[in-house]
C-alpha cells in the first residue's frame, strides 16, 4: 500500500454496514484503530436525531461503532473539539472531519493548539451541509413530510434524498431547493474544497461504481497515517478493500470539478461585487445589529488569541463608532487564515452573516497569495497568533 492509492471498502460487520452511508468503512476503521491501539481517544458525532448530534471524544468502540451513518444536516465544528489536553499532551487520536474540519486542524496545530503528529485524520468528502432549523421546514413545506418521520438523508446524483421510516424515498433536485432558499447552508454553496486530501484518509462516495453505490466508500491514501489506518483495520477484520478502477477515480475527479464549478456559480450569485463608494455603508448596514458577544471569536477555529487579543483589546466599550472595530480587525486578523467553516454564522444570535463578511477578504486575500489555508503546516502569509 502506498500514499496516494486509492480503494473501494466497506466494514466486514453487517450491522455496521447497513447503518454506514457507504457501507461504513470510516466507522470501521475508526473503531479498529481504537481496539488495537493505534489510538487512545476517538473523537464522533454521537447522533441525536437527523438534526442534532453531540461530539464525544471516546475510548469506547461501541460507541465508535454506534456513530455510523452521515448527517447532512448537523453543521457541527469539529476542529474545536480536540482540545489541548488529548493532543499536545501526547495523546493519540483518530477524529473525522469534512475539509472546512480538516483545515481549521491544520490552522490550529500552526498556533499548537493541536499535534497534528499525534492525530489521525479520516476525512469525508463534502458538497455540503444543511442548516437545520431551515431544513425542517423544507420538510414540511417541500417534500410535505413529518421531519420527525425521517430516520436517513443521502445526497446523490445532484439530488437530496430523504428516507422515512415507512420505507418511502423522496427526492428533489439541490439545485431547485437552492434558489428557494433551501438546501445547502451559504458558505458550503462557495467552498471550493470538495475532498480533504490534506487529511490522512479522504473518503467518500464519489468514484463509486454503480453497483456497489451504498455499499462501498471510496478512499484515498493521502499520508503515511493513512496507511497506518487502514493496514490496521485490514489486519484486525474490521473492513475489506479491493483496489479501485481508473474508470472511478476519473468519474471522482469529475464530481469534484462539476462541485468546483458549482462553487464559483455561487460565488458570484452571494459574493457580488460592491462599488468602492458604497463598501464602507454596506458593511456599516450589515453589521448593525451586532450585540457584541463575541460568539464569532469563540467558535473560530483559527483564533487562538485568547481573551488578551487586538480584536478584543484595541477598542473600548464607549466608542459611538458606526462600525466596531472588533470585526475590522477580525476580518484583516484572520484573512489569510479563515477555512470558510460558517460557524461564526452559525452561532450568531443577531444573525449576522460574517461568514460571507470574512469571504469578501479571505478569498480574494488567499488568491492573491496563491495559499489556501489550511491545506499544509505552511505558515499563512502574514501569520501570527495575536
Amino acid at each position: 500500500m502506498n500514499v496516494g492509492e486509492c480503494y473501494l471498502g466497506w466494514s466486514t460487520k453487517d450491522e455496521v454496514r447497513e447503518k454506514g452511508a457507504s457501507g461504513g468503512l470510516v466507522t470501521s476503521v475508526l473503531a479498529a484503530a481504537l481496539e488495537k491501539g493505534l489510538v487512545e481517544k476517538v473523537l464522533v458525532l454521537k447522533k441525536i436525531s437527523e438534526y442534532d448530534a453531540e461530539p464525544i471524544i471516546t475510548d469506547s468502540v461501541d460507541e465508535v461503532l454506534e456513530s455510523a451513518g452521515s448527517l447532512h444536516a448537523v453543521p457541527v465544528g469539529l476542529s474545536k473539539k480536540l482540545g489541548l489536553q488529548l493532543t499536545r499532551l501526547g495523546k493519540k487520536i483518530a477524529t473525522v472531519g469534512k475539509p472546512c474540519d480538516v483545515r481549521g486542524m491544520y490552522e490550529m496545530a500552526l498556533r499548537d493548539q493541536i499535534n497534528i503528529d499525534n492525530t489521525y485524520i479520516v476525512g469525508l468528502n463534502c458538497g455540503g451541509t444543511m442548516p437545520p432549523i431551515l431544513t425542517r421546514k423544507m420538510l414540511r413545506e417541500v417534500y410535505e413530510i413529518d421531519p420527525e418521520e425521517v430516520v436517513e438523508e443521502e445526497i446523490a446524483k445532484g439530488e437530496l434524498i430523504f428516507k422515512t421510516k415507512d420505507g418511502k424515498e423522496i427526492a428533489k433536485k439541490i439545485d431547485e431547493l437552492e434558489e428557494m432558499g433551501y438546501g445547502r447552508r451559504e458558505n458550503c454553496r462557495y467552498c471550493f474544497v470538495k475532498i480533504p486530501t490534506n487529511a490522512d484518509l479522504a473518503c467518500g462516495n464519489w468514484g463509486v461504481p454503480k453497483a456497489k453505490q451504498g455499499q462501498a466508500t471510496f478512499v484515498e491514501v493521502c499520508s503515511e497515517k493513512g496507511i497506518e489506518l487502514l493496514e490496521n483495520a485490514v489486519n484486525a477484520g474490521y473492513i475489506e478493500l479491493e483496489s479501485a478502477s481508473e474508470k472511478g477515480i476519473n468519474a471522482r475527479k469529475k464530481v469534484e470539478q462539476a462541485m468546483i464549478d458549482l462553487a464559483s456559480k455561487w460565488r458570484e450569485e452571494l459574493l457580488p461585487s460592491i462599488p468602492d463608494e458604497e463598501r464602507l455603508s454596506f458593511y456599516i448596514k450589515e453589521l448593525e445589529d451586532c450585540i457584541g458577544c463575541g460568539a464569532c471569536k469563540t467558535v473560530c477555529p483559527v483564533c487562538a488569541c485568547g481573551d488578551d487579543s487586538k480584536c478584543t483589546t484595541m477598542i473600548s466599550e464607549l466608542d459611538n463608532h458606526k462600525i466596531s472595530l472588533y470585526h475590522l480587525i477580525r476580518f484583516l486578523h484572520i484573512m489569510d487564515s479563515c477555512v470558510a467553516c460558517g460557524m461564526c454564522t452559525d452561532v450568531c444570535p443577531a444573525e449576522i452573516k460574517m461568514s460571507q463578511l470574512q469571504a469578501r477578504f479571505s478569498l480574494p486575500f488567499q488568491e492573491e497569495k496563491e495559499y489556501v489555508a489550511g491545506m499544509t503546516l505552511e505558515k499563512p502569509p502574514f501569520f501570527e497568533v495575536r
